[in-house]
């Protein structure tokens, strides 16, 4: 009885599996590297930078006008705006007339002084 000859393979028929096994590891180093970024990084695209003065430093001015103002956090209030700036609360109500205590937004500007 004849052998029966079997056709040679190509070893191009693992490339297939070997692209699919790379990918995805490139795509789980990519995303884990994204995700294991701690979140005070300062990555342009992860976090947009803010314009707050820190603790225990003076409000930023304007370099046009001269004018105070302060750049809303998380967890701010006007109560703690007004003391941490040094102003009456009544005052800080004053010079924004259009800002409800209730509808405060992070990353809003409030004015401090005209």
């Amino acid at each position: 009885m004849a052998e029966r000859m079997r056709p040679r393979r190509s070893p191009a028929r693992y490339l297939a599996p070997l692209a699919l096994a790379a990918t995805i590891a490139g795509t789980y180093a990519v995303v884990h590297h994204g995700l294991a970024r701690p979140a005070n990084d300062k990555h342009p695209r992860r976090q947009v930078e803010s314009r707050r003065p820190r603790r225990g430093s003076p409000a930023r001015t304007s370099p046009t006008t001269g004018a105070r103002y302060y750049v809303v956090r998380a967890g701010d209030t006007l109560d703690a705006i007004a003391a941490r700036s040094h102003i009456s609360l009544r005052t800080l109500e004053a010079l924004n007339p259009s800002v409800s205590a209730t509808s405060l937004r992070v990353g809003q500007r409030l004015a401090l002084s005209r």
